[in-house]
């Protein structure tokens, strides 16, 4: 599968690629709307402020992704490509994101743990996931972000850091990890694979 890897000049983008390389993955860097509108599947990669997915809207990939999701492509969101599969973050109140879920993304709150979370941890795995395919529970993954989806029906895998929040998440074929699978070792390349090797049922 040829997997077409947006750039939204905010992401992780170079570690992604060397992941998806090293698994044989063919990859295109689009950095505007039309190499997605003949992708096959779509990674999302994302660090830093949620405010920085404007650019998606501004340079029209927002609304190429959208119909690539509507064609049934594959999408993989990462950390804040992740979040920004969900209606918005309060980390920026006016940024919306593509809305596939309807909730909002939120802070950790403050308490005894620091913030942000930054480090390894494990997941809870839900059953039934393509994308976690293969991986148990109590699997070590890594993880480094303030801001947190909540745990719903489309959650695939949850972790707890002061609070239960959504690790993963699955719809179909729009798939999100909160952590980095490109720095998670065997586990994250397992889930790499997995989201290469998908096939709708």
């Amino acid at each position: 599968m040829r997997v077409t890897v947006i750039d939204y000049k905010a992401g992780n983008l170079t570690s992604v690629l060397k992941a998806l390389h090293h698994l044989g993955a063919e990859t295109v860097v689009a950095d505007g709307p039309e190499p997605i509108e003949a992708a096959e599947s779509l990674v999302l990669p994302g660090v830093g402020h949620f405010a920085a997915t404007e650019r998606l809207d501004a340079s029209a990939i927002t609304s190429a992704i959208r119909q690539a999701i509507s064609r049934s492509v594959p999408f993989l969101g990462i950390c804040v490509g992740m979040q920004w599969l969900y209606a918005g973050s309060s980390e920026a109140p006016e940024q919306k994101g593509i809305g596939h879920f309807a909730e909002r993304c939120t802070r950790f709150p403050d308490g005894t743990e620091k913030v942000p979370h930054v480090g390894w941890n494990s997941l809870d795995v839900r059953a039934g996931s393509q994308l976690l395919a293969g991986i148990k529970s109590g699997e070590y993954v890594y993880f480094t972000h303030s801001y947190k989806a909540p745990v719903t029906a489309d959650t695939a895998a949850l972790t707890h850091y002061i609070e239960p929040f959504a690790a993963a998440v699955e719809r179909g074929h729009v798939m999100g990890v909160q952590f980095h699978p490109e720095k998670s070792g065997e586990t994250g390349l397992r889930i790499l694979r997995n989201f290469l090797q998908w096939r709708s049922k």
